[in-house]
């Protein structure tokens, strides 16, 4: 049962342990407290049928599906054909499954006959690396071996972390340095690798939010990492859902309403790799080092995906490069938060 709270983006410090590199900031408010999530303030005028509720774990993330539907049956039957797909985009993204193939990929530098899914999202994020000019990288694996060495395994300990980052991200972070076709993809250095949790947990949810689309569901939120909103609650108005504080160990920060809409948060409390919060797992590709000019960063937009590769690519550019990222992706629009507590709403460029 949930009560009225927030739950940050990131799962347990296990979790964390095991190479989670991004963080749920966001939680769906419940109506009531000691109630089934969203049940309680729609029985008294709900038009006729029930929610139905799933809950999980993708890409290391709490995952959960509030459906609604007038047909049990087939509420049933798409949650099934849901969790076979959640599975089959395991395998392709994970990086805790050693076979995976983005861990085949790692592990040999090389991986002939990808699946599609992974060759386009792939792709996808090398044109947002484009459009970011570099702030948005997902070549970066290497920074995170390197920080998870240094600060938690303690299997490497360097004298100088920022320096050896710095060398790092000039060694061996370019997403430009991934070569892709129908047949293989490879990287060009020996020792890169890629993480696509920044974009992987957008685009299985938009996958799902599709599915269920496609089966006649009208009325449903998708937290598969990320959220998306499909029509509007069953009593009428619009899905509402929390934002955890960034600068607080708890409690929410503001609210916001979505129809139709995907939600994204990004910030650098997610996964922090020592007590002060300087360090953590939003890097910047350029420097090596964690991108502290935002606290966090909500993006908003029709597709997880792309909201959820704008939100990290605007904590890495920074507040001044935002409006023209979002230029990029039409119908975004973000919440920023600086370090400093004071938040800011940016729309895309008008000149964009």
């Amino acid at each position: 049962m949930h009560k009225v709270q927030i739950i940050g983006s990131d799962s347990n410090r296990a979790s964390a342990a095991r190479g989670l590199t991004r963080r749920r900031a966001i939680r769906i408010i419940a109506a009531a407290a000691g109630l089934p999530l969203m049940i309680a303030a729609v029985r008294a005028t709900a038009p006729a049928g029930q929610f139905f509720n799933w809950q999980g774990e993708v890409l290391g993330a709490f995952s959960e599906l509030t459906l609604w539907h007038s047909d049990a049956a087939l509420a049933r039957r798409t949650i099934l054909k849901i969790r076979g797909e959640i599975a089959r985009y395991e395998r392709i993204f994970s990086l805790y499954q050693a076979d995976s193939e983005i861990s085949r990929l790692n592990a040999a530098g090389a991986l002939p006959r990808p699946s599609p899914e992974l060759r386009a999202l792939i792709e996808e994020s090398q044109r947002f690396g484009v459009l970011s000019a570099g702030a948005f990288d997902i070549s970066v694996q290497p920074l995170w071996r390197l920080y998870e060495a240094h600060f938690w395994s303690h299997t490497d300990i360097v004298q100088d972390i920022v320096a050896r980052a710095r060398d790092v991200a000039r060694d061996l972070v370019d997403f430009r340095r991934i070569e892709t076709s129908a047949g293989r993809i490879a990287f060009a250095r020996e020792g890169m690798g890629i993480t696509l949790n920044s974009v992987a947990q957008g685009f299985i949810t938009d996958a799902i939010a599709d599915l269920l689309r496609n089966e006649g569901f009208e009325s449903a939120v998708v937290d598969l990492g990320e959220f998306r909103t499909l029509g509007r609650h069953p009593d009428g108005r619009a899905w509402r859902l929390g934002i955890r504080d960034a600068l607080a160990a708890s409690g929410v920060a503001r609210t916001v309403e979505l129809d139709d809409m995907a939600l994204a948060v990004s910030g650098g409390y997610g996964t922090t790799f020592e007590p002060t919060g300087r360090f953590h797992h939003i890097f910047d590709p350029q420097t090596g080092a964690s991108a502290n000019k935002l606290a966090d960063v909500a993006v908003i937009g029709p597709r997880a995906t792309a909201a959820n590769g704008i939100a990290t690519a605007i904590c890495v550019a920074g507040e001044e490069r935002a409006a023209a990222l979002l230029a990029a992706c039409p119908g975004t629009r973000a919440l920023l938060t600086r370090p400093d507590g004071t938040s800011v709403t940016m729309a895309p460029a008008a000149s964009a």
